[in-house]
């Protein structure tokens, strides 16, 4: 971000503004902007899903608030705001009402480590899906807490199911990841998003060479964002709401909010990976094209992030087709299918993309 970074402190000086201001305000300023993002975002996508479910079960969805039900988030939102927390007798108050915190502090710092253009990223370090990864893992252990600081039976069965499930399908999503850094010989994740670049655009992207990985990948995301037919942590069925039962109000909001957060983050990342991250699809970006002197130049950040966007909604709408379609299966049945199917996949999986990669190197490792 050094070019925006200069950017910025040269408008401040322009206004008499000092350089320290900027200093601090340049590193606040995107946090900010990734909170006011993503509620945006989690509105949009929960508008999002009601009317894409509706649509695939010939329903109508969301029709009565706004124009076309787009105001009916906001009135949902608005709805759990004003609603009052209720702690359960027998919980244990400090653990109840901490576990929301820490399921959705994660999820932002996560969104903080994709690179969204060349020039805009926010924490771009050199291990930043290293840091993904094991981030990806700590909502886990607020559904634990809530599940068992609830007091409730129902609520523990749905935390105990979800850390089954994490830890099954945990391993293959590793495997993949390891095969992905094989090929872009780097773990950071605007190094693997320059490995996809080519002049032949999505020819270059690792969905190809990859492609057992690019459907490990995406059926481990299903499970750990508890979509359909991975939703046993949740289970209304069988277990009332999961390990969310005894929330309400703006606590059971912020665990509605950190699922749909992770979705959009796992997508983010599922597009970084496999999908060519914020590379053009067409091999060129059009904005130099379409615009003339510096505006293109700085027009092209915002067609960068208009690709990433794109690509992760195109992956956030099949995860919507799959939950319309799939029913959810019994849990035996989901783990049994991580450790005997999905895991000896990836492990071989990784071994074809370190033969392809010794194959690509001219057979010498430099």
């Amino acid at each position: 971000m050094n070019y925006l970074y200069f950017l910025y402190i040269e408008f401040l000086a322009k206004h008499n503004i000092p350089q320290m201001f900027g200093d601090i305000t340049f590193y606040v300023i995107p946090c900010c902007i990734i909170f006011v993002a993503i509620l945006i975002v989690i509105l949009a996508l929960v508008l999002f899903e009601r009317k894409l479910l509706g649509w695939f079960t010939q329903r109508k969805g969301p029709n009565r608030v706004g124009l076309w039900g787009i105001l009916q988030t906001v009135a949902d939102a608005l709805k759990l705001l004003c609603k009052e927390n209720v702690t359960p007798n027998g919980a244990d108050k400090f653990i109840f009402n901490l576990a929301p915190i820490l399921i959705f502090v994660p999820v932002l710092i996560l969104l903080g480590l994709i690179p969204y253009s060349s020039e805009f990223t926010f924490m771009n370090f050199q291990t930043n899906l290293l840091i993904y990864v094991i981030l990806a893992t700590m909502p886990v252990l607020s559904i634990l807490l809530a599940g068992w600081a609830s007091n409730n039976k129902y609520s523990l069965i749905g935390a105990i199911r979800n850390v089954a499930q994490i830890l099954a399908y945990e391993l293959p999503v590793a495997f993949t990841v390891l095969s992905i850094i094989v090929l872009a010989s780097s773990i950071n994740l605007t190094q693997i998003t320059l490995a996809q670049s080519s002049q032949l655009g999505v020819l270059g992207w690792f969905c190809f060479p990859c492609v057992i990985g690019f459907i490990i990948m995406f059926i481990c995301f299903l499970a750990e964002t508890n979509r359909c037919p991975f939703d046993l942590p949740e289970a209304e069925s069988e277990l009332i709401a999961g390990y969310n039962t005894e929330y309400s109000g703006m606590r059971f909001a912020m665990f509605y909010l950190s699922e749909y957060a992770m979705l959009f983050a796992n997508s983010l990342l599922f597009s970084v990976l496999f999908l060519g991250g914020y590379l053009s699809p067409l091999g060129k970006y059009l904005s130099p094209m379409l615009f003339t002197g510096s505006l293109g130049g700085i027009m092209i950040y915002f067609e960068q992030a208009f690709w990433l966007l794109l690509k992760s909604f195109v992956v956030i709408f099949i995860m919507i087709w799959v939950r319309a379609t799939l029913p959810r299966m019994a849990s035996f049945d989901l783990l049994k299918f991580s450790w005997t199917i999905l895991l000896p996949i990836s492990i071989l999986n990784l071994f074809i993309m370190v033969i392809l990669k010794y194959f690509m190197m001219g057979g010498v490792y430099a």
